[in-house]
């Protein structure tokens, strides 16, 4: 199929060969872009576990290992999380002019990254109390989701500099 589609686009280049806004040719967009995918993979893997961590949890067959494996992903995840963040402010600075705009998108980001850091104290704070911690690392995987797909469905998204279309 990759190669079906080179092909068409090497013999009509006209058909994709579109040219973006200006604040998508920004040297800090793929960055931005990459780093953000690879964090939500890696922190939607974190809540499979903690979804699975529950299942167990209620039928008494829960181990600690659960636990571990989430938190690995949950600490990588939220460091690419943050580093998505800081290449946002920086791709937003070079766009716009300004670091951070209090745009529903942006505000979205900031409470997925406060979702995951409660989660990451929590843990630490408490780390006997499994339930809480699996329940608070399932919560923030919906805010998380509510940030990539539900933003664009709310009232304030019309106004917003991350929409970059009329549909």
């Amino acid at each position: 199929m990759a190669a079906i589609f080179l092909l068409i686009n090497y013999f009509n280049p006209d058909t994709y060969n579109k040219a973006l806004m200006p604040a998508l040719q920004s040297v800090w967009f793929v960055p931005h872009v990459l780093v953000y995918i690879f964090s939500y993979a890696l922190l939607a893997a974190s809540s499979i576990v903690a979804y699975y961590g529950l299942y167990k949890y209620y039928n008494r067959t829960y181990t600690n290992d659960i636990l571990d494996l989430a938190n690995n992903l949950v600490y990588v995840g939220f460091g690419f999380l943050s580093l998505g963040l800081l290449f946002g402010a920086l791709w937003a600075k070079e766009a716009w002019g300004h670091y951070w705009t209090w745009d529903p998108k942006e505000t979205w980001a900031m409470l997925t990254w406060l979702g995951y850091l409660m989660y990451i104290h929590l843990r630490y704070r408490y780390p006997n109390k499994t339930k809480a911690i699996l329940i608070t690392l399932a919560a923030a995987f919906i805010i998380l989701l509510l940030c990539w797909f539900g933003v664009n469905y709310m009232p304030s998204a019309a106004q917003s500099v991350h929409t970059y279309s009329n549909t």
